[in-house]
């Protein structure tokens, strides 16, 4: 059966130490940023630009030290772990352990193409126990973005490019930092579904645990709205001052959010391309006309 959260209900992290999300950088994409190819830690004696991605990186410590040291940005965490289960291809979350009465209605879309022998065609809802076994989902956001502008405006009014964008891209690392670090802390502590989970930050970086995090406008799921249920749920602008733009992106930019599958044989997949039938199935159970759907839904559309 579903384990049941250790800590259930709505979380709220007002000023995580940034020293204990320097730990969990993922720094490969932070080369990326600056376009120089390879993963971290290689790149640094790479023959070809590890010269360049060390003095790169040098400098990149030395303003994480300061932003550190100085509280130059906040980070900031809300999360849920709420009872829920699965209605079709949605994903009912429920007000309270009693199951009775819906808080909010998670969409589903399922992968349409042909599958080989005994291959299914998944749907996230897949991951949730339907009525009548109880089971749980999570949601989050979490963002290192709040001090940014004020450090980014700093650098522009001394024509520091290189140090504003570096503080851009130090943020997004540990916007995502964090949401590693809130994720090893559910599935270890808050869901604790993996109390002795032993893992390094490689093999966090890997996925090598169980459960997934997958975000709303991401392969699986591919409609950007559904975070508006994530931010209604927890209360997100309220709560730790990220709030959605009316094309679903977040601000401050270095946020990240999305829902926690614990289910053992939780993975992320693609949805792919979807037949009008199933987009019209879609707007139905979101209350949209076709046309909203297909809006949303355009770059999945197969007809």
């Amino acid at each position: 059966p579903p384990a049941a959260p250790a800590e259930p209900g709505i979380h709220q992290l007002d000023d995580h130490p940034l020293s204990d999300l320097a730990e969990f950088i993922d720094w490969t994409p932070f080369f990326a940023t600056w376009e120089l190819a390879g993963r971290y830690p290689a790149i640094l004696d790479d023959p070809v630009v590890g010269a360049q991605a060390r003095a790169l990186y040098d400098d990149a410590l030395a303003l994480l030290r300061r932003i550190i040291d100085e509280r130059l940005l906040s980070a900031r965490a809300v999360f849920g772990l709420l009872p829920a289960n699965r209605r079709g291809d949605d994903i009912v979350i429920w007000t309270d352990e009693s199951r009775q009465q819906a808080r909010a209605v998670l969409h589903g879309l399922r992968q349409q193409g042909r599958k080989g022998g005994s291959q299914p065609n998944l749907c996230v809802a897949d991951f949730v126990a339907p009525e009548g076994t109880a089971d749980w989902i999570g949601a989050f956001c979490v963002t290192a973005g709040h001090g940014l502008d004020r450090l980014v405006a700093a650098f522009d009014a001394d024509h520091d490019d290189y140090h504003a964008i570096m503080a851009k891209a130090l943020a997004d690392r540990l916007a995502e930092a964090f949401a590693e670090r809130l994720h090893h802390l559910v599935r270890t502590r808050y869901w604790a579904y993996s109390p002795d989970e032993q893992l390094d930050n490689a093999g966090l970086i890997a996925g090598g645990y169980q459960g997934i995090r997958p975000a709303p406008g991401y392969p699986c799921q591919p409609d950007h709205t559904e975070k508006q249920v994530i931010w209604d749920l927890l209360d997100v602008e309220e709560r730790i001052g990220v709030r959605l733009t009316e094309g679903m992106a977040m601000l401050p930019a270095a946020s990240v959010s999305g829902l926690y599958f614990a289910h053992p044989q939780a993975r992320y997949f693609g949805v792919g391309k979807l037949g009008r039938d199933q987009v019209e199935d879609y707007a139905r159970r979101k209350g949209w006309d076709l046309a909203t759907a297909e809006r949303w839904l355009r770059p999945n559309l197969g007809y």
